[in-house]
C-alpha cells in the first residue's frame, strides 16, 4: 500500500477544498450524502438557517439537526404548556430535505421540502428521479437530482429560494476515513483541531478504534454556510425587478446596393406588419418535438405558453410578421428564427394574406394540413356511419408520426425515410383487419378466407365484394408506399428500394421533398376516396 497516498486519503484535504469552495450558480451542489463503506463513512445534510443565527452557527462544528429531523412535532414547556412545532424546533432552524422512515415495513424515502419544490413549480420526472423547471420558452432544466444516497440541488435556484427565505443554507458535514496503517506510519497524531473560517467551521482530528481491522480513522465535521441572492435576483414577481424584453433585428429588405435593410422586432405600429421570411428548415425544431410544440395551418405554439401566426403554406419559405415575432417569441426563440432569416422572395401565400388581411376564413393549401384535416374527418365519417374505425387512431406512443407528418423541407434521406415510415403505419398498418376480418369471414369460404394474406389485400377483396370497381389505383399506391417502407426503413437498402422508389419517379423525376409532396397528395385522394364510399354508404360493411 502507497503510504504517501494513505496518508493524504487520512488527511481528508481534497474533501475540506471540495465542500469550502464557492459553488457557481449552474453548479449542482450536493445537499444531502450518505456514502458508507469499509474504508469511509461520507455524511452530509443541509439545513435552513436563519439570517440571524449565523453567529450561533459558527460557533460550534455541532450539527444543528440530523438527517431524520424537521418533521412536525410538540414540545411541553414549563407549566405544562404545550406548543405545535413545524419543523419540530423552536430555533427557526427549517429542512430543506427530510430522511423519513417507515419501521422497515415500507422503504425509506428522501424528500426535498415541498415549499422548495412549489417555489420554483417543479415537475417530477418520477422515472430518473429528477425535479425539473420549465422556463417560458418551453425548455426545461434539471433543478435536483435525487437517488438513494445523496441529493444535489442546483445553486442558482438553491440561492433564490434562500433570498425570499431571508435564510442561509448549512452544509452540515461529518466524513471518516479509515486505515488499517497506524497513525505513527503515516506520521499522523491523534489530535482534535478546530477551524473556522468567515463562513465555515470544522474540526479535524485522528484515532484509534483499536475494536476493528480498520481501525485508525480521520474524521472531519462541521458547517459551511451558502448565502442567498439578493431578493432583486429571487426570479419572484415583486421583488426581482422587471428585465426589459429583448428582441432581434430581422432581414426585411435588401438596399439597392445590396445591402441587408434590418428592422427590430419591437415594431412601431407602422411597421408591425411587416413580412419577414425564413428557410422552411426553421420549423424542423419544432417537429421533432411534437409532444412541446404543434405546428398547425397558420400557427405555431409551445403548449399554452406561446403562439404565433405564420404562414406555412408555401413549398420552399415560412413567413411571419415581423411585430409577432417580437410580441409573441420569447428572446431565445426569436434567436432561432433569425438563423433561418432570408431575404424576400416572392409574396406570402394567398390563404395567410385572405386570413390575416381580409379576415377570410381559409382553409389551407399545403398537402400536410389537407392531408391531417382529411384523415379526422374521415375517421369522424366511419364512426358516424359504420360505427367503427375503418383506420384506427393511433396508440400515444405512436401518436407521434401522425404528427409530425409534413413535406421535408430538406431532401435529407434521414427525413425522407422517417416521413415513409410514420406515413405507412398511419395509413396502412393501422388498417383495421380485424373489422375486415370479421366482414371477409362472413362473405368467403374458409379456405378463400385463408388465402387472404396482409391488409390491402383484405381492404381490396372488402372493396370488391361490395361492387365497387375503382379501387385499383388506390390500392396499388398502398402497395407501393408498403414496399417503399420495407426495401427502405425496414432493411437495408439495395435494388428492391431502387425498384421501389422509381415507382413514384423519385431521383428520375424528382428529388425527395417533391416525391414525398406527390405521396402525401395521393394519400388525400385515397382517404378522399375513402370517405366518399364511406359516406355514400356505397362501402357499408353490411353482411346480408
Amino acid at each position: 500500500m502507497n503510504i504517501e497516498k494513505e496518508r493524504l486519503r487520512l488527511m481528508q484535504k481534497a474533501t475540506l477544498d471540495e465542500i469550502l469552495a464557492e459553488p457557481k450558480l449552474t453548479d449542482m451542489l450536493t445537499v444531502y450524502k450518505h456514502d458508507i463503506k469499509v474504508s469511509h463513512n461520507h455524511g452530509i445534510h443541509s439545513i435552513l438557517v436563519p439570517i440571524d443565527k449565523k453567529d450561533d452557527v459558527l460557533a460550534d462544528f455541532s450539527w444543528e439537526m440530523q438527517s431524520t429531523d424537521g418533521l412536525p412535532s410538540s414540545c411541553v414547556y414549563g407549566g405544562n404548556r404545550a406548543e405545535y412545532l413545524r419543523f419540530g424546533n423552536d430555533d427557526g432552524y427549517e429542512p430543506l430535505l427530510i430522511c423519513r422512515e417507515f419501521f422497515d415495513i415500507k422503504p425509506s424515502s428522501i424528500e426535498i421540502t415541498e415549499e422548495f419544490r412549489l417555489f420554483h413549480n417543479l415537475y417530477h420526472d418520477s422515472v430518473n428521479n429528477h425535479f425539473i423547471k420549465i422556463d417560458e420558452s418551453g425548455n426545461t432544466t434539471v433543478i435536483a437530482i435525487v437517488s438513494l444516497n445523496e441529493v444535489k440541488i442546483r445553486v442558482k435556484e438553491l440561492k433564490q429560494f434562500l433570498a425570499i427565505k431571508e435564510m442561509y443554507l448549512s452544509i452540515q458535514f461529518d466524513c471518516k476515513e479509515y486505515s488499517q496503517i497506524s497513525l505513527s506510519e503515516l506520521l499522523l497524531e491523534e489530535t482534535h483541531n478546530k477551524s473556522s473560517s468567515e463562513k465555515a467551521v470544522w474540526m479535524m482530528g485522528y484515532g484509534d478504534i483499536q475494536m476493528t481491522e480498520n481501525r485508525y480513522f480521520s474524521g472531519l465535521c462541521g458547517k459551511k454556510l451558502v448565502e442567498p441572492l439578493l431578493k432583486s435576483q429571487s426570479g419572484m414577481y415583486g421583488f426581482e425587478k422587471k428585465k426589459a424584453k429583448k428582441y432581434v433585428d430581422f432581414i426585411v429588405d435588401t438596399s439597392s446596393d445590396g445591402d441587408e435593410i434590418l428592422f427590430s422586432s419591437n415594431a412601431s405600429q407602422r411597421d408591425y406588419l411587416t413580412a419577414v421570411y425564413f428557410k422552411k428548415e426553421v420549423l424542423d425544431k419544432y417537429h421533432q418535438k411534437p409532444s412541446r410544440y404543434s405546428v398547425e395551418p397558420s400557427y405555431l405554439r409551445c403548449t399554452n405558453l406561446w403562439g404565433m401566426m405564420i404562414d406555412n403554406d408555401q413549398k420552399d419559405i415560412v413567413c411571419a410578421w415581423l411585430g409577432d415575432l417580437g410580441r409573441d417569441l420569447p428572446y431565445e426563440e426569436q434567436l432561432h428564427w433569425r438563423s433561418y432569416n432570408i431575404e424576400p422572395v416572392g409574396s406570402m401565400s394567398s390563404s395567410f394574406f385572405r386570413q390575416q388581411i381580409l379576415a377570410e376564413f381559409t382553409d389551407s393549401e399545403s398537402f400536410e394540413h389537407i392531408f391531417k384535416n382529411m384523415y379526422r374527418k374521415f375517421n369522424e365519417a366511419c364512426i358516424n356511419v359504420l360505427n367503427e374505425h375503418l383506420i384506427l387512431p393511433l396508440k400515444d406512443e405512436d401518436s407521434h408520426y401522425f404528427d409530425t407528418i409534413r413535406v421535408p423541407s430538406t431532401n435529407e434521406q434521414l427525413d425522407f425515410d422517417g416521413l415513409i415510415l410514420g406515413l405507412t403505419k398511419v395509413m396502412i398498418d393501422s388498417l383495421n383487419e380485424k373489422y375486415l376480418n370479421s366482414y371477409l369471414k362472413s362473405k368467403l369460404s374458409e379456405n378463400e378466407f385463408n388465402e387472404m394474406k396482409g391488409s390491402i389485400k383484405k381492404l381490396e377483396k372488402t372493396l370488391d365484394l361490395h361492387g365497387i370497381t375503382d379501387y385499383e389505383n388506390h390500392i396499388s399506391f398502398l402497395r407501393n408506399l408498403q414496399n417503399l417502407r420495407s426495401s427502405s426503413s425496414a432493411h437495408r437498402k439495395g435494388k428492391g428500394y431502387e425498384k421501389a422508389i422509381d415507382k413514384f419517379k423519385i431521383h428520375s423525376e424528382k428529388d425527395l421533398k417533391t416525391g414525398f409532396r406527390d405521396i402525401l397528395k395521393q394519400s388525400c385522394e385515397f382517404l378522399d376516396y375513402l370517405m366518399h364510399k364511406v359516406s355514400t354508404e356505397s362501402l357499408n360493411f353490411s353482411v346480408e
